[in-house]
């Protein structure tokens, strides 16, 4: 696997210093998202587009229709860029100049290749058990028109990026006698307590692989 810092296109240009060269910070940032911004190109227009994502090894897995034109565009072998980022704090530094924001990102580029069928059930319960941590054994098996109709795409990281900025603004010294407060303000994603679908069986509880994502949970 390539590092951060082997190919002209990962490297980071604007603040260099914040580039990290580790795969463990890499795997880190992916592992904690639930969802990628999908740059490509068709017919001379640039898109981007967000799509569940999950980390398998050495490979980012993207799931999709397979009607839909991103998807089918990606297993025809468009080039592709998928960038993860986790905002970590609003930087609050004395001028608007050296305000800035605290947060991790992630950048793959290359080119995805389809999951073949007999490998399908495997990465669809990969991505499920990602999003919905124990929920793959509670469902019932996928029905072979559902399988027909997803795409599965997994893409090597073979060439990628890391760039993490973290702490507090670097004021101006002339800045530091004024009277403006400095400091960060932290950001954090946090689930909410889960909410029952209206035609849910009034005897139904909420599973304990649920509730291990509800704030306060024992579970």
């Amino acid at each position: 696997m390539a590092t951060g810092t082997d190919t002209p296109r990962t490297t980071v240009r604007r603040l260099p210093e914040k580039q990290v060269a580790d795969v463990e910070v890499l795997h880190a940032i992916l592992d904690a998202a639930y969802a990628a911004q999908v740059g490509f190109q068709t017919d001379g227009q640039p898109f981007v587009l967000p799509m569940a994502c999950a980390r398998d090894g050495d490979q980012l897995l993207l799931h999709g229709s397979t009607a839909s034109r991103l998807m089918r565009a990606l297993a025809d072998g468009a080039a592709v860029c998928v960038n993860v980022m986790h905002l970590d704090g609003l930087v609050y530094a004395r001028s608007a100049f050296e305000s800035s924001m605290n947060y991790r990102s992630a950048t793959v580029l290359g080119v995805a290749q389809r999951v073949p069928d007999d490998e399908k059930l495997a990465a669809l319960e990969r991505l499920t058990e990602h999003l919905f941590p124990g929920r793959w054994a509670a469902l019932r098996a996928p029905k072979k028109k559902e399988l027909a109709a997803t795409l599965i795409l997994r893409l090597p990281m073979d060439e990628w990026s890391v760039k993490v900025s973290e702490g507090y603004g670097e004021d101006d010294p002339d800045d530091l006698e004024e009277t403006v407060w400095a400091g960060v303000v932290p950001f954090r994603m946090v689930a909410g307590e889960p909410e029952d679908a209206p035609d849910l069986a009034a005897s139904t509880p909420v599973p304990d692989h649920v509730l291990r994502n509800t704030p306060g949970s024992a579970g």
